[in-house]
């Protein structure tokens, strides 16, 4: 079969008005960037305030490997088959960012023949969406350091600056930095740092903002620093929130592509889900419920971050209500999981199937701690054999559930048609009420520890004292009914990612929190994850060029 970026070369891309009026979206509502890609108006979005909504499908998967699960293609397949069968569906998936691009991953379009596109482009630049969201992050960050420069009216302590930079590439070299060197027209010497740009707390905001005014309101939020007795320091006292809001004007609303199928997409914002709340926006999925009878999503990572993310901080905030969800698991994957090594994962293993099916099982269980019906969707490998994949089956069977083989990689849409139906069967049936992991009311402290206990199965969590004394005074200054955002490795439940399968009885380190306030979470960073990412020894971008016919190769 041909590499994922040939099949997406040959698409027959249909003019993004075509796919906008399947929608209902008139032309004019359009804001177009080319022939294939286009942002939906804000007047569009107003326009559909008053519609009904469709069904919300989330897809998840178990916690990732090497081997591969193929969450955004089973997104794109299950979204595909939807409208194969009559259905009136749209995709929601995240756009990609370029670390992960040069970095190790590859792109975040799907695969095969159930991929977006045009893929390269959103896989690059795409409408600049994630350009704007560093730029209004360092814009704020620079606003600081001139304010200081000019005499500090606001009493920030120096020493207290929380706000850091940020890029869109992995670079470890930037996790620490010193500024402000050379000299007093340099401004002052300062320690500093870089995250990546879906670390981002404006990221998060982008994601999270209802409208514009609600995006200018939470830019406002932003605690940029403290001051000598403690007291914050905001985005709104700098009087940086407007210029933000400026620089995200066209960046926050929803951007329209479509499959290789030619069915709809809407691909916005891109928070990863190991360090922050890895859902695509709030924008672009209740737009899509009322553009759509079903709305097909993905949420980054495993369940264990990626779904409680976006149950307990995306629905929390956004009041929306799943129906299903779809966890994508590899016969590949599993044997990872049951202890094979990646070199030997060709080879008829069903013990090994079996030993890992303990890491889907946990992910369905923790998925239904929210009320929400599962359906497990083995996406096939040539390797597969049918003794393994019935492994699989019998193992959800008896956990209740039912998992599909789906073969829309090669296939598209017609290899994941009974996925399908089985997801519109399921959201037929009498729904169980959907929860939430936690309470608002809770402590901060007793929302981590719920997340680290009832969902990774955590025995005990270490706060050290000055973590703990930071959590107090967030509490006691109003924040306490905030949601938390568990920031750790995604190849583990633990916080060690070569501890594989369905540990138990394991410690979370909590060795950080910081307060976004704007975006409406506190994160905790756990172990040795990591907000900047590194590259690996061979990064991808040694694979990226031009050909002789300047066509981009080897970016997927």
């Amino acid at each position: 079969m041909p590499a994922d970026i040939d099949i997406a070369r040959a698409a027959s891309l249909k003019p993004i008005v075509e796919i906008g009026d399947r929608l209902g979206i008139p032309t004019d509502k359009l804001i177009p960037f080319g022939h294939d890609k286009a942002k939906l108006s804000q007047a569009c979005i107003e326009d559909l305030k008053d519609r009904p909504d469709g069904k919300l499908i989330l897809v998840t998967a178990i916690s990732p490997t090497p081997a591969g699960e193929g969450k955004t293609t089973t997104t794109v397949g299950l979204g595909d088959a939807l409208n194969a069968i009559g259905k009136k569906a749209t995709i929601c998936i995240r756009e990609a960012s370029l670390g992960p691009c040069f970095g190790v991953k590859g792109g975040a379009a799907g695969g095969g023949m159930a991929q977006v596109v045009p893929m390269e482009e959103m896989n690059l630049h795409f409408t600049g969406d994630l350009h704007a969201v560093t730029t209004a992050h360092n814009l704020l960050a620079a606003m600081i350091d001139n304010h200081i420069y000019w005499g500090n009216e606001l009493g920030i302590d120096t020493r207290r600056i929380h706000w850091r930079r940020v890029v869109d590439l992995n670079d470890r070299a930037l996790r620490q930095i010193t500024t402000g060197l050379g000299g007093v027209a340099n401004g002052f010497p300062a320690e500093s740092g870089f995250d990546i740009t879906v670390a981002s707390e404006v990221m998060a905001i982008l994601c999270l903002a209802e409208d514009l005014d609600d995006l200018q309101r939470r830019l406002g939020d932003i605690i940029i620093a403290y001051r000598r007795d403690l007291t914050p320091v905001y985005c709104r006292d700098l009087g940086a929130d407007g210029a933000m809001t400026v620089l995200l004007k066209q960046a926050i609303l929803p951007n329209l592509v479509q499959t290789i199928e030619n069915n709809p997409a809407l691909v916005h914002g891109g928070p990863f889900a190991n360090i922050a709340h890895g859902c695509n926006s709030v924008i672009a999925t209740k737009a899509a419920l009322k553009l759509s009878d079903y709305v097909v999503t993905e949420a980054g990572f495993g369940a264990d971050l990626g779904a409680e993310k976006f149950f307990n901080i995306k629905c929390r905030k956004a009041g929306l209500t799943p129906d299903a969800a779809v966890i994508v698991a590899t016969v590949r994957a599993l044997k990872m999981n049951g202890g094979v090594a990646k070199k030997d994962l060709d080879r008829p293993d069903v013990a090994a199937v079996l030993a890992g099916c303990a890491n889907l099982g946990r992910h369905i269980e923790n998925v239904r701690k929210f009320g929400v019906p599962v359906i497990v969707a083995i996406n096939h490998f040539t390797s597969d054999t049918a003794e393994e994949t019935a492994t699989v089956q019998d193992y959800v069977e008896a956990l209740g559930s039912k998992a599909i083989v789906c073969t829309h990689w090669a296939d598209g849409s017609k290899g994941a048609v009974t996925l399908a139906e089985a997801v519109v069967a399921i959201t037929k049936e009498a729904p169980a009420p959907f929860k939430l992991l936690y309470g608002d009311e809770l402590t901060l402290i007793e929302k981590i520890n719920v997340v680290a206990k009832e969902v990774y199965r955590a025995d005990t969590v270490i706060i050290d004292r000055k973590v703990r004394e930071r959590l107090a005074r967030w509490q006691n200054g109003g924040y306490g009914h905030l949601p938390v955002c568990m920031a750790k490795t995604q190849y583990s439940f633990s916080t060690d990612p070569e501890l594989l399968g369905a540990p138990e009885g394991f410690v979370v380190p909590v060795r950080e929190v910081r307060l976004s306030a704007g975006a409406g979470f506190i994160v905790a960073i756990c172990g040795e994850i990591m907000t900047m990412p590194g590259l690996p020894r061979h990064p991808a971008a040694l694979s990226i060029h031009l050909n002789d016919k300047g066509e981009i190769e080897g970016l997927f």
